[in-house]
């Protein structure tokens, strides 16, 4: 309990570290919803002038970011100016959908990363080895985004798989288990693209890990006392090999939830990447700091699971 505390500490200052940063940077940011607001409507700069001071633009900064961060312990996370209305509800919409892409997909590319790169590390040096490395190379040079674009060009032009969203029109009236299915089709394409661009390394680092472990001088004295394959790769090697990887993990899902915002606006999916972007381009920085906010809140999440299972999987640790 003392060590997880001590890691929940660490995690929320580094969330106020984030939330200092990233409201000061959206205040050195030329332009504000009002600007763009009068330039696509033409309103007089006096108008302009009484909306800022409506909604608390004109206060000192130091004011303004106390005042957000009493509407975040609210769970408001301010106010959009874009959807003239908190902050909070929006996000609350939108995780879920982030949260299910997300945690499929890091499901989905360690359940393939692992017995792929225990099977490479087993035959290192051998062609088929070769051939592995070779494959992951090509699939690593592929950028996401032109994954993306291919597999969606597919799904239009063959209608195998949806091309969009996260339902099909008129899905709500479906049975419960017609609409799990027809949420399960629209996943495939977006799952897909952020599997295959996690995968290759993850792999490598699997291959790696094992690999060290194999090497290592317990495992030359197990093989020496005759203890068998199978049951030395399960047995003892695999748990050596756990401390890399379960680090590796909290590392993959903050890759994985950093490239689904994109993936999604790519898709059309229902998530925090299309929220995003319509806070970007319609200047609403209450909208974008709730976004980075809620997206550093679930990076921190994961990497404090990761904490929690390597020090449930290294007595080092506990002792220390």
């Amino acid at each position: 309990m003392k060590y997880a505390a001590r890691r929940l500490l660490h995690g929320l200052f580094l969330l106020a570290g984030v939330s200092l940063l990233s409201f000061l940077f959206a205040d050195l940011a030329p332009g504000d919803f009002f600007s763009e607001m009068r330039h696509e409507t033409g309103a007089t700069a006096q108008t302009v002038a009484a909306l800022r001071a409506r909604y608390g633009l004109d206060r000192p900064l130091p004011v303004r970011y106390a005042a957000w961060l009493g509407s975040m312990a609210r769970g408001e996370f301010g106010y959009s100016l874009a959807y003239n209305s908190p902050v909070g509800p929006l996000l609350r919409q939108r995780i879920p959908g982030t949260l299910l892409l997300t945690a499929t997909a890091t499901l989905l590319a360690w359940l393939l990363a692992i017995p792929m790169g225990i099977w490479s590390a087993a035959r290192r040096g051998t062609w088929r080895d070769s051939i592995l490395k070779v494959l992951l190379s090509i699939l690593l040079s592929i950028p996401e985004l032109l994954l993306a674009i291919i597999l969606l060009i597919i799904a239009v032009e063959t209608a195998w798989l949806p091309a969009g969203g996260m339902h099909a029109p008129g899905a709500e009236s479906l049975p419960a288990a017609a609409q799990f299915r027809d949420t399960l089709r629209h996943l495939v394409i977006p799952v897909f693209v952020l599997v295959l661009g996690m995968l290759p390394v993850l792999v490598r680092h699997v291959r790696s890990a094992v690999a060290d472990a194999m090497d290592s001088p317990f495992a030359l004295a197990a093989r020496a006392h005759g203890i068998p394959r199978r049951r030395l790769l399960f047995r003892h090697l695999l748990p050596a090999a756990l401390n890399p990887l379960i680090t590796l993990f909290g590392f993959s899902l903050g890759t994985l939830l950093s490239a689904s915002l994109l993936v999604e606006i790519l898709v059309g999916w229902p998530g925090l990447g299309p929220l995003f972007l319509e806070a970007i381009m319609a200047r609403d920085f209450a909208l974008v700091l709730g976004v980075v906010m809620s997206s550093a809140t679930l990076l921190i999440a994961g990497n404090l699971i990761a904490d929690l299972l390597l020090y449930r999987a290294d007595p080092r640790i506990r002792t220390s």
